[in-house]
Parts: structure tokens; C-alpha cells; sequence
């Protein structure tokens, strides 16, 4: 009894001291171990709602979590008071090793704050923090290590291949291998002036990273540390290059892309990009080709100008790939859709996980399933106006309407019947 009211009176002067204090401790919180709504879930092994909060089905999440477990239980999490070169304390933690995977793929995958998180896992503030850090650096180099995540620039063989499958629905595209497109993902307000000016874009009046992706049918990405420029097929990445200053121009983002262009890329080979995309200096003339501008000049042969209409309305059909491949990204993975981490370093690896985790998902599952399956799946949690107006949607309507959160909202609703 004594020691039960000491703790008592405790808390009353911790109440006192905070009185403004708007965070979740502990006694708020179920415990991690045996009573979460994700311990729940995932004792369900239930391939709908791990797709829907995580966007993989349980084999999928069973393969990854194979190689995150070993790191996950191997090292040790970075704390200013612990031997970095020590032996990690697996039953202090408030997570096992699916526990982890499942926060990390839950905050990657939706744009719920993280008092929700809190909330699903069971985990005070600064542990939640800890963990998505730590989980996502493992979550990376697990990634790495399995091939239908990585990214690989296709050869001139597997070029051929992605045409034929191209040329099945647009004939007149010979040597097309993939789409091209740009995107600005946006970033949370630097303080340092430097990085402040670097991510500030003069035409929107925001601060962004820019991306460019880069889609064809089938096929897998190589990755650069500065830009964000990925290339899909089939939902998969070819090509990335992450986190670009947003007062880069295109130009300049792309010319990894215009590299692998002239030095990797056999002649006759292309692709296909909106009339606003830079099309490189003239060495790499050709290899991306973009529908004709407002103002070009057509053929005075009726013959001529009638084919060349034509394969301008197949390059500007087959461009829509692009378009398709953004959408999959952010509306599969909530955490693009508001403002990424200020720290560029953080930003750069969310990022890579992202890109990997996507190729993993359409490369273990298969672009018909996805477009069936998967996308149906995120429309019906998302809401159409969620994937048609990334743009003009508020960020607190995005939270509002985020499909992980309104799963485990609709999920104790239907306990509590």
C-alpha cells in the first residue's frame, strides 16, 4: 500500500509540473507485448488487412521479415547511452522483430500522425521515433538483399523484351522501353538557410524534393544518392536517383538518366515523356521522345502527316504509364503525400525503402493482380478523390481519409458490435 501511493503521489507531481503535457505515457498505452490491435492483426494472418496496412499478403511480409528478423535481433539500437559495438537487449524491447517490420511498414505505408502509431503498437513517443528510424535502416538493407526488390538499368535484351510487350497495344512505338516523368514530393521547412533555399521552388512557392520516374513493364532500378528519377514498367522501377534539390531543374535532376541514355542504352532504343520534360543535350537526341507541342510544325504530305499524328496519339496513349506509376506510389504509400523528414539523410532513406519495397510488391505479385487487387483495395480504403486530387487535397483531409488509420478505427468498431 505504501509503495502503491508513493507511485501515486508521483504521478500527481509529474501532473504538476506538466500541466500542458499532450502526450502519451505509458499507463495510457496497452502493453506492446500482448494487447495492440496489431498483435491482434497480425495473430489473424490475414491477407487483406495486411495488405491493406502494409501492402504486402502475410507470404510476403514472412520473406522480408526472414532477413529483418536476423538484423533486427543482431543489432542494437542507437541510443546516446548505449555501446553501439554491444550485445543488443532483445527483452527490454517493447517489439520483436514482426512487431518492428509492422510499425515500419505501417508508417511507410500511411500518413497517420504518430500518436496513432503510438496507439496500434502500444509504444510511448520517443520509442515510436527510435524504432522507425532503426527499423527503416534495416528495412533497407533487407531489401537489398532480396533480387525482385533491387534496381537494375535492363539491358539492351530485356529493352527488346519491354518493346515487344509495348508494340502488343501501341504498334507504332518501335524501340519504346519505358516512360519518363517528374515529380515533386513535398518537404517539411528547413531553419538552416542553405537547405531552406536549396528546397524551395519559386514556381509553387513551397518547399519540394524532386523525383523523376522513369516506368516500364518489366524490369528493376539502379539507385544514386542526390536525385529521384525512377523508371516503371509493369508498377516496376528501373531506374531511381533520390532526394534532388528542388531548385534543380529537370535538366540537371535527369542527367544520371540522360548517362544510361548514351552509354547503356542501344540505338533505336527510347523513352517516352510529357511535352514539358527536357529531352537531353543532342547525344542523346532520340532517346526520349515526347507528343508533339502546340506549335510544331507538321508535314505538308497529307500521307505523312496523317502517320505522323498517328504515332503522336500512341506516344501520348502510352505516356498515361507514367502517370499510372505515380499513382501507385503515392497511393500506396501514405508517408509520400505529406511533408517528408527536414533532415535529407532520413528523407534519401525513406525514399529507398519505398522505391524497393514497390518493385518487391509488383515483382512478388504480379502488375495484373496489383491493378485488380491491390489498387481496388487502396481505392476502396482511400476514397476516389484520395488518387484523383493528390494535388489540391488538404494534408489534414489526407490524414482523415488515410485507409491504415480508418482500417483499425473500422476494425474496433466492428469488436466493440
Amino acid at each position: 500500500m505504501a509503495l502503491l501511493g508513493e507511485l501515486e503521489l508521483q504521478d500527481q507531481r509529474a501532473a504538476q509540473r506538466n500541466p500542458s503535457r499532450h502526450y502519451l505515457t505509458r499507463p495510457d498505452l496497452p502493453n506492446p507485448q500482448a494487447d495492440t490491435p496489431w498483435q491482434h492483426m497480425y495473430a489473424a494472418q490475414n491477407d487483406h488487412a495486411f495488405i491493406t496496412t502494409m501492402g504486402f499478403d502475410v507470404d510476403t511480409f514472412g520473406l522480408i521479415l526472414q532477413g529483418f528478423q536476423a538484423e533486427w535481433e543482431l543489432t542494437p539500437i542507437e541510443r546516446s547511452d548505449v555501446n553501439p559495438n554491444g550485445e543488443p537487449r532483445l527483452g527490454a524491447r517493447s517489439l520483436n522483430a514482426a512487431g518492428g517490420l509492422g510499425l515500419v511498414l505501417h508508417y511507410i505505408h500511411s500518413c497517420m500522425t504518430e500518436t496513432s502509431l503510438q496507439q496500434i503498437f502500444g509504444l510511448v513517443p520517443a520509442t515510436v521515433d527510435r524504432y522507425i528510424q532503426f527499423g527503416l535502416r534495416i528495412l533497407d538493407s533487407t531489401l537489398a538483399s532480396i533480387p525482385e526488390a533491387c534496381i537494375v538499368w535492363p539491358n539492351g535484351t530485356k529493352m527488346a523484351e519491354y518493346n515487344s510487350m509495348i508494340v502488343q497495344r501501341h504498334p507504332l512505338l518501335q524501340g519504346a522501353f519505358g516512360s519518363i516523368d517528374g515529380l515533386k514530393l513535398p518537404v517539411q521547412v528547413p531553419e538552416d538557410p542553405m537547405m531552406e533555399n536549396a528546397t524551395y521552388n519559386s514556381w509553387t512557392h513551397g518547399h519540394y524534393s524532386n523525383q523523376i520516374f522513369v516506368f516500364g513493364p518489366d524490369g528493376e532500378c539502379s539507385i544514386d544518392v542526390w536525385l529521384d528519377i525512377l523508371i516503371f514498367w509493369e508498377g516496376v522501377i528501373l531506374d531511381t536517383i533520390l532526394n534532388a534539390p528542388s531548385s534543380w531543374h529537370d535538366s540537371h535532376v535527369a542527367l544520371p538518366v540522360y548517362e544510361q541514355l548514351l552509354h547503356n542504352t542501344p540505338e533505336g532504343s527510347y523513352l517516352v515523356s510529357d511535352t514539358a520534360f527536357p529531352q537531353g543535350t543532342s547525344c542523346v537526341s532520340g532517346k526520349i521522345k515526347a507528343p508533339l507541342k502546340q506549335g510544331n510544325h507538321l508535314s505538308s504530305n497529307l500521307l505523312l502527316r496523317s502517320e505522323q499524328l498517328a504515332f503522336d496519339q500512341q506516344l501520348l496513349s502510352y505516356r498515361q504509364t507514367a502517370e499510372w506509376g505515380m499513382h501507385a506510389l503515392r497511393g500506396a504509400f501514405g508517408r509520400l503525400r505529406v511533408p517528408l523528414d527536414v533532415v535529407g539523410a532520413r528523407r534519401f532513406l525513406l525514399l529507398r525503402v519505398v522505391v524497393r519495397a514497390h518493385n518487391l510488391r509488383t515483382t512478388r505479385v504480379g502488375i495484373n493482380q496489383i491493378r485488380s487487387v491491390y489498387c481496388n483495395i487502396w481505392r476502396e480504403g482511400d476514397g476516389e478523390e484520395i488518387w484523383q486530387g493528390f494535388a489540391s487535397i488538404m494534408f489534414g483531409d489526407l490524414r482523415k481519409h488515410d485507409r491504415v488509420a480508418r482500417f483499425h478505427t473500422m476494425a474496433v468498431e466492428q469488436d466493440e458490435e
